[in-house]
């Protein structure tokens, strides 16, 4: 029987979402310090890219206010759930699901998305 390590995944992994046509870029190349730094924590302790997701949440919701996309972006990495595997399916959840934020219009109204 073969040995499977977390490494032959990785790659499997990589290699499947780069025929998808997804960049894949590796820790060091992000890491702090690096031109291209996306990370804030030196020990790669950062769960998720915060630059990534504010960009996203802000290309999936063109015109919503500044205030409403950082509550999205607070809702969305609430860890409330008492577990780490409750955590994850909960992030898992809102992220692909959503969240609901209210946000005041130009005309002073309170909308909802």
């Amino acid at each position: 029987m073969p040995n499977f390590t977390e490494s032959v995944v990785e790659e499997a992994a990589l290699e499947w979402l780069g025929a998808l046509g997804y960049t894949i870029l590796h820790a060091p190349e992000i890491a702090v310090g690096e031109p291209a730094a996306e990370r804030s924590d030196p020990n790669y302790g950062d769960v998720v890219l915060e630059g990534r997701l504010r960009k996203s949440l802000e290309r999936l919701n063109p015109g919503l206010p500044a205030e409403a996309i950082q509550d999205a972006y607070r809702r969305l990495l609430w860890a409330g759930e008492p577990s780490l595997v409750t955590r994850n399916h909960g992030f898992h959840q809102r992220l692909v699901e959503g969240v609901t934020v209210e946000y005041t219009r130009p005309d002073g109204s309170i909308g909802e998305r």
